[in-house]
């Protein structure tokens, strides 16, 4: 048996293998030190691994759920973010996205290449602005949802 064989034998479980090879393998590695040395360490880690070497984790369920039961009101307040931007800066931010989209279409630019490709161009880029904007609007309510349902009385 070579030295390559008898590793990747060594690997696989020792009762599984044939009488034939595990007496080939025992021969080598009476005689080849450095498979003897391979297998006696793939046997420490096995004998390692198996007796429960890595503990448990520990279960914070309980301590997560106490510390949201101790949270006042609705919980609402803990999931505000700190300094976020104000609804005047997101509508500003709002205001020159569309803006810049709907200057997008009167560029000499685009009207030649929309020439050029016709509607495979236009229903893709259509299709871009829209996930863009639609994307951006849940972003906003999302973010304000607290002030957009006191003022709107929802």
């Amino acid at each position: 048996m070579k030295c390559h064989t008898a590793i990747d034998t060594v690997y696989e479980t020792e009762e599984a293998l044939p009488l034939k090879t595990r007496t080939a393998l025992a021969f080598h590695i009476l005689f080849c030190g450095r498979c003897a040395a391979q297998m006696n360490r793939y046997r420490q880690v096995r004998a390692l691994l198996q007796t429960g070497f890595f503990p448990p984790a520990p279960d914070f369920s309980d301590h997560i759920m106490e510390r949201i039961y101790a949270e006042e009101g609705s919980g609402e307040e803990a999931f505000e973010i700190p300094g976020g931007i104000p609804t005047r800066g997101w509508v500003i931010v709002g205001l020159v996205v569309l803006l810049s989209f709907s200057t997008l279409f009167f560029g000499s630019d685009f009207t030649r290449v929309a020439m050029d490709q016709g509607a495979s161009f236009l229903l893709p880029l259509g299709i871009t602005i829209g996930i863009a904007i639609t994307g951006y609007g849940a972003l906003f309510i999302g973010s304000h949802l607290k002030e957009l349902s006191e003022r709107f009385k929802l």
